[in-house]
């Protein structure tokens, strides 16, 4: 009996720093993906899309802010394998830890659900856990390079964008594909594999084509967005407009395409503003129309129980019992207290 709680005792620290080593070890090979697309920007090293604020967003929405050294540890291990570490590396990790944490109690704060299904859940992830939070990271981590001298204060804002927007990116494509992973939100796939098929080869093709081809027809994207937030909500805007970022990002580093025989500057400002229209896109109008049809199906199911009642009453009987229908609370996160 002793045995049997002694090891009931460890199974909890246990399982919290397998944890902890879990979302570190996802940060950290998440950060080298994101190494693979890095450019240079006033001698300063930033990516389009930084995957690894989404995993950390995401690793406190599923499992807690006691993952929080998971996110430290792997915002160090990513740093060391760039530059040797020094005192500022400390800072970098806080602001890199602190802006996941402020976009975890801003999502809490608001009642987000996990499932993204409500507008405001889009909302509130774009502007609160993206655009909102992402501000301190950029911040500190571009104050450090201005205050050792590494930065000029002319350069300081261009690269404060390109920190800021590579950030809010990866919360924004990142965070909604992994949380999807786990199996949060449902991908509707199942009764339209056909049409599933077809859009995923429509992707192959005309992502490519716009991203790649010599004329820039990059806006050819967008209809693939609507096609797939309209049928496959969250499942296929998100995954669609990872490909197409990702694909774009490729294009942008190698300068072909859309991005041939244009300066730095003119490229960062192209590939950020497209990537952060489609993650827009995806996110917004696939909470939108999630929330539509949870919506109807309230309405469908409350007007079937109504005929059902109609039906006994006209036949002179009496209706059966219809439980209290809960339906839910706008104001309120899945799982949360009443």
């Amino acid at each position: 009996m002793t045995a049997v709680v002694v090891t009931r005792r460890l199974l909890p620290p246990v399982e919290a720093a397998l944890k902890l080593l879990v979302v570190a070890a996802c940060y950290y090979v998440a950060g080298r993906i994101g190494l693979l697309s890095q450019v240079v920007v006033e001698g300063v090293v930033v990516t389009p899309i930084w995957p690894p604020t989404g995993v950390a967003v995401a690793a406190l929405l599923m499992f807690g802010v006691q993952v929080w050294p998971g996110i430290a540890l792997g915002s160090f291990l990513v740093i060391a394998s760039i530059v040797t570490p020094q005192m500022t590396t400390l800072v970098n990790v806080a602001g890199n830890t602190l802006a996941p944490l402020c976009a975890y109690y801003c999502l809490r704060r608001i009642g987000f659900r996990l499932d993204i299904s409500r507008l405001r859940d889009g909302l509130a992830l774009v502007f609160l856990g993206g655009l909102g939070a992402m501000l301190i990271s950029a911040t500190i981590g571009v104050g450090v390079q201005a205050v050792n001298g590494d930065l000029d204060r002319g350069e300081f804002w261009a690269v404060w964008l390109s920190w800021w927007v590579g950030d809010a990116m990866g919360v924004l494509l990142v965070t909604p594909l992994l949380l999807l992973l786990v199996g949060v939100g449902r991908a509707p796939w199942g009764r339209r594999w056909l049409e599933a098929a077809c859009l995923a080869v429509a992707a192959l093709v005309i992502v490519p084509l716009g991203a790649l081809g010599e004329t820039s027809l990059l806006f050819l994207v967008f209809p693939l967005l609507i096609w797939a937030a309209l049928r496959f909500q969250l499942a296929g805007s998100t995954l669609c407009a990872l490909f197409s970022s990702v694909l774009t990002t490729y294009a942008a580093n190698t300068g072909k395409g859309a991005f041939l025989n244009l300066s730095k500057v003119e490229i960062m400002v192209k590939l950020q503003a497209f990537n952060g229209a489609t993650a827009l896109t995806a996110l917004l109008l696939s909470a939108l129309v999630t929330e539509q049809i949870a919506t109807r199906r309230s309405v469908q199911s409350a007007c079937d129980e109504l005929a059902e009642v109609l039906d006994h009453l006209a036949a002179g009987e009496m209706p059966p019992e219809v439980p209290p229908r809960h339906l839910p609370d706008p104001s309120r996160a899945e799982g949360d207290p009443a």
